[in-house]
């Protein structure tokens, strides 16, 4: 949120801010600006009319203090804004908070874009040593730091909007610019096939053992997330109407991957009717008959909920046996967004199945990929010759060569 925004303009050198009804008084003195913020209009005038050196000095000092370190932010989003969290998402942003360890002793005034900076360029010269190269990384090893640069900037749009920190917060900005990505650069991001063609996943489903083939194509006609296909239960499946509702998503622990919790929402926090057809029905009669009256979970081991780590081995298994060009669990529901786009034509298809709620997010599923490239290369090349072809006809039917030109008569009678 940008504070500058709520303010308005109430006295000479006086805003009020809309947003919470504080009072914000600014005088400038000798070419320097200093302000402060008041509770009522009398008090913010009051200050702007007998503000003095002594006040500049006092406010200077308090300037100094003010400010929290990033520190005490991490601190206090972890103990307020960390509940709402998923346990998944906890785990990646304490990971990626690592390294900004280096930049926590900081207060966030001073946290100035010189200071990324050097931060970026000392981390992205130790990623490029053979030091890191030799500690076992292999193939996976760092590309960028965008990651780390994009958890900072997610602290501080939480700063900013916290009213824990909301007076101090008012004029920073942050100190992550462009140029920090670019420095940031490590190497090129790894060529990888997300998006599953038609073919490949109907080859991968083949190559799977019977419970994890039903998961697979669940996800593949849901469009949906592991963590969702493998918690639908069944309360939430009306058969008669061919309507199942996408409600719930399995949460598994970051380092074992195995099963932690059944989150009562879906990532975006919003529930998902998804129309049961002909294939998807076929599904669920079969998983009807591993049903268990005291278990709600559609797919689950002896009625034990699915553990990712057991997805994963058997996911890999089939794409390895199929020689598959694609990794991960995820390829499903790419496949699914890009397959939806090119039947359904537009964005519209694309967010009807997957739930995406941001346009940017449902093409980034469903880009163009290289096959895209191909097939409509290979139209422009036949529409080219085409109409190559219709020229050359042309000059052949329109032959002029034994017409010559009145001017060229002329000059050639003038010899």
């Amino acid at each position: 949120m940008n504070f500058r925004k709520n303010l308005k303009r109430v006295s000479t050198g006086v805003y009020k801010n809309t947003a919470t009804g504080n009072f914000f008084a600014e005088k400038r003195v000798k070419g320097k600006l200093y302000n402060k913020t008041f509770n009522n209009l009398y008090d913010a005038k009051k200050w702007r009319k007998n503000f003095s050196l002594l006040d500049m000095i006092k406010t200077s000092q308090e300037s100094e203090k003010k400010f929290s370190t990033l520190k005490n932010v991490w601190s206090s989003m972890q103990k307020n804004h960390f509940p709402t969290l998923a346990t998944s998402t906890k785990a990646i942003w304490q990971r990626r908070y690592v390294y900004l360890k280096d930049l926590e002793h900081l207060a966030m005034d001073k946290i100035t874009p010189s200071k990324i900076t050097i931060w970026v360029n000392k981390w992205t010269q130790y990623f490029k040593s053979k030091e890191y190269k030799n500690s076992g990384r292999g193939n996976a090893g760092r590309c960028n730091m965008n990651n780390e640069l994009n958890m900072f900037v997610t602290i501080f749009n939480w700063y900013k909007e916290s009213e824990e920190f909301e007076q101090e917060a008012l004029h920073l900005t942050c100190p992550v610019k462009r140029k920090h990505r670019k420095l940031g650069f490590i190497k090129p991001v790894p060529d990888k096939k997300k998006q599953i063609d038609l073919n490949h996943a109907f080859t991968f489903f083949e190559n799977l053992k019977p419970l994890y083939k039903d998961l697979a194509m669940m996800q593949f006609f849901c469009a949906g997330r592991i963590g969702e296909i493998a918690g639908i239960q069944w309360s939430n499946i009306d058969l008669e109407n061919r309507r199942m509702v996408i409600r719930h998503t399995c949460i598994w622990c970051m380092s074992h991957k195995t099963f932690i919790e059944l989150k009562p929402f879906p990532k975006n926090r919003e529930a998902r009717p998804v129309y049961i057809t002909d294939e998807i029905l076929e599904i669920l009669k079969r998983r009807k008959a591993f049903k268990l009256d005291d278990n709600d979970f559609v797919f689950h081991v002896d009625g034990k909920p699915l553990n990712y780590c057991t997805i994963q081995i058997n996911y890999r298994a089939a794409q390895r046996k199929g020689n598959i060009p694609y990794s991960g669990t995820h390829i499903l529901r790419h496949g699914m967004a890009k397959l939806a786009r090119q039947v359904g034509g537009g964005l519209d298809a694309v967010i009807a199945m997957t739930g995406h709620k941001d346009l940017k997010l449902a093409d980034h599923y469903s880009k163009c990929d290289e096959s895209d490239q191909k097939e409509f290369s290979q139209k422009i090349m036949r529409h080219i010759r085409l109409e190559m072809n219709t020229d050359s006809y042309e000059r052949e039917n329109d032959d002029t060569s034994n017409i010559i030109s009145l001017s060229a008569f002329k000059n050639a009678m003038n010899k």
